[in-house]
């Protein structure tokens, strides 16, 4: 596996490319959501000072905030001028119409999602969109969803739901088979957002990691995990052993961004000049993107073994 501080990025051409490494050396790929320019900065200033591959994630809000032929531009524009291997994920996409304006305006993937619909609908709806992006640029990765990992990056009070409808290896196969995806985001103890507890360090997530080892050999595709901000580090690390290829992380960067922006604003009630105000703010999201991406691509761990896949 590469170290941390010599990464190799010389064979990385696309996203293709760096999730075929990730694969191979058993690390994750992090996708870290930016909702503004100032997220943005911070993703590919920790990408700069690591080395690692990086893909940033825009959900629909946040495209349509930013815009999302403007986040295209902008992501091209720095890898060109950076050559860090950084790239663009659509988010949670709920439509048709929204994953062909990803699409066209040059997102490297498109995570489509329809998984609060009924199985068989959502296989044809996904299945749908799969063909239609695929016509815009063959070369675009497709990510689909199956179960359910709640809703909104966001904090909360209680759990959503109770994690009983999560992914089945029998259904990550169907679906994969179905739809043509070439990536799968399953449920497997993960969810959106994190409870007050994991935002004051008092609680983490913990994932099944059995499930997700049973759902990669059934589904063989790449799998991302989304909703991982609050997850306990030793199970993000046994997630990637057992088959886990991109990370998701928005929350933990919300939670930095608020909480410098606070205390930027309060050490000078007169300072109105944005730059100024903002620049601790990058520091601070940028230094929680650096350690997951130190976490995602530092120590190896033994692949999970299943002797067979149970549904």
């Amino acid at each position: 596996m590469t170290t941390i501080g010599s990464p190799n990025n010389t064979n990385i051409h696309s996203l293709r490319d760096a999730l075929t490494r990730s694969e191979k050396e058993r690390s994750g790929l992090g996708h870290f959501n930016v909702g503004d320019l100032v997220a943005l900065k911070a993703v590919i200033a920790a990408a700069a000072e690591t080395g690692f591959p990086v893909l940033v994630g825009a959900s629909e809000g946040e495209r349509e905030f930013f815009g999302a032929r403007q986040l295209a531009v902008l992501v091209k524009s720095l890898r060109e001028e950076t050559g860090l291997p950084v790239f663009l994920n659509a988010d949670h996409t709920h439509s048709l119409a929204k994953a062909l304006e990803a699409a066209n305006a040059g997102f490297d993937s498109v995570g489509i999602d329809f998984s609060a619909l009924p199985f068989d609908e959502n296989v044809a709806r996904t299945k749908e969109t799969v063909h239609a992006i695929k016509a815009v640029n063959s070369a675009i990765l497709s990510e689909g969803e199956v179960g359910d990992i709640g809703t909104g990056s966001e904090i909360k009070e209680v759990a959503q739901g109770d994690f009983k409808n999560l992914t089945t290896p029998e259904q990550a196969r169907q679906f994969v088979e179905a739809t043509g995806i070439d990536i799968l985001a399953p449920a497997v103890g993960n969810m959106h957002g994190m409870l007050k507890s994991m935002v004051q360090g008092k609680a983490k997530k913990h994932l099944d990691l059995e499930r997700i080892a049973q759902i990669k050999q059934t589904a063989g595709v790449f799998l991302t995990l989304h909703g991982g901000s609050g997850t306990d580090d030793e199970h993000f690390r046994k997630a990637i052993a057992a088959g886990i290829n991109i990370i998701h992380i928005n929350t933990e960067l919300r939670v930095a961004w608020r909480k410098s922006l606070d205390q930027s604003l309060a050490r000078d009630f007169n300072e109105v000049v944005p730059y100024k105000i903002l620049r601790p703010v990058v520091d601070s999201v940028k230094q929680v993107v650096t350690s997951r991406l130190r976490l995602f691509y530092g120590q190896a761990v033994g692949r999970v073994v299943v002797e067979s896949a149970k549904a």
